[in-house]
Formats: structure tokens, sequence, C-alpha cells
């Protein structure tokens, strides 16, 4: 998920959580018409159809989003209540009867938007524990996301500045290099690893790579920044 879309769902959840779901909908409504497949969104939607009364299109959400993960339990629960307030006894037990089916432990991977959707979640919380300090926690988590979404150049640069942080240099610099080789036009991948090699006393590896991100991005003021700095630093 990109970061306008995050956004857009962390303030739509924040609001239906506080009981606010008619400033919650229209966020929703944005988010599932860039993201169709988004169960989440389908299940609150038509938890919000089945408060206004709605139960005809509070069915519909719910059935969409068990199509995209049948093992979604909340849904099918809002399901059978649903088709209970309809007066549909017999499909609603059968919604409860295939949820027990499909709670039944299954080794089956998780597939790509799901890895991803759990990865971004680590990532958060790793960040949040950076945030604090508390590297060796957030290396955990963004160990945890890259596990799920190994191709994230943000969660491979995270993870080499949280490894920096304990003074794992050489760690670091994997991630970092991994990160420009996902994206080579990821910018913080290429300041970080400078960064790095600053640290250990390696200015001219640092140089090169300020000098290869101004060249790959002209406005990446950082890069601009650092090296202003050390030429200042060679002069005196």
């Amino acid at each position: 998920m990109d970061d306008h879309l995050n956004e857009m769902y962390e303030e739509s959840k924040r609001l239906f959580e506080e009981g606010r779901y008619m400033e919650a909908e229209p966020l929703l409504r944005d988010i599932l018409r860039m993201k169709p497949e988004y169960a989440d969104v389908l299940n609150k939607l038509g938890f919000i159809s089945f408060m206004k009364g709605d139960y005809k299109n509070a069915a519909e959400y719910f059935k969409k989003a068990l199509e995209i993960n049948p093992f979604y339990t909340e849904a099918s629960l809002n399901l059978a209540i649903t088709y209970n307030e309809m007066g549909e006894f017999e499909r609603a037990k059968n919604v409860i009867l295939m949820a027990a089916q499909a709670a039944k432990p299954s080794t089956a991977p998780l597939d790509r938007f799901a890895a991803r959707k759990i990865a971004n979640e680590h990532f958060r919380i790793g960040n949040l524990y950076m945030e604090f300090g508390m590297y060796d926690e957030a290396i955990e988590e963004y160990r945890k996301a890259l596990k799920l979404a190994p191709d994230f150049p943000d969660v491979h640069t995270k993870m080499g500045m949280a490894l920096r942080s304990i003074g794992r240099y050489e760690d670091a610099i994997v991630h970092f290099q991994t990160a420009k080789q996902i994206n080579p036009r990821y910018g913080p991948a290429w300041i970080q690893l400078g960064l790095t090699y600053y640290m250990k006393g390696l200015t001219g590896l640092a140089i090169q790579e300020w000098e290869a991100a101004l060249k790959s991005n002209p406005k990446l003021k950082e890069a601009e920044n650092y090296l202003r700095f050390i030429r200042k630093e060679e002069e005196n």
C-alpha cells in the first residue's frame, strides 16, 4: 500500500473505531475504488450499511470480503447476523458452518497482497521502536517485514539504519546495498550508505555514494549538504 492510501486507511480506521461511521464511509469508499480487493474495507462498509438498516448492501459487502478472504471470521459472523435480520435463517446457518470449516488450520501460504499488507504493519511498528531508540525491537520487526516482502527498499534502508545504530556497520551496508539494487532511484539508501561509510572513516566511499545519489536525483538536498560539509572539512 502506498503512503497516501495507507494514510487514508489509518484515518478511516480511526474514525470507524471511534464510532464515527458516517465520516469513515466516504474515505472507505475512496479506498475501495483504488483497492477493490481490500477485504477489511469491504467488511467495514458492510457494517456501516448494516447500521443504516441497508441489509441487502451489507450482505453484498460481506460476501465480497469473504470471496477475497474465506478465512475472515468477522465478515462471516457479520454476514450471518445480516441474514438473520433479513429472515434468511438457513443462509445464516450455512455461513456459520462454512466459517467453522474455514477456521481449521491451513498450511496454505499467504497471497502476495496479504503478505505485503502484514509486512507494512511490521514496518510501521519497527519505525515506532526506532523513534524511541529501541533498536533491537525495531530490527526484529523489520526482519519480519522483510521475510514477507523482501523487495521493499524502504524496509531494507530502515533495517540498515537500526543495525548501524547498534554498531553493526557491515550488516547495515548489506541492507543499504540491497535497497539500491531493488530500486536504484531510492535516494535514502544512497544517503544512508554514504553516511555509514563516513562513520567508518571511509570518506572517499561516502563521497562516491553522495555524488552518485545527486547524479541520479539532483534534488536530493541531503546528499548536497553532506558533500558541502565534507568539502569544508577538507579545506580546514
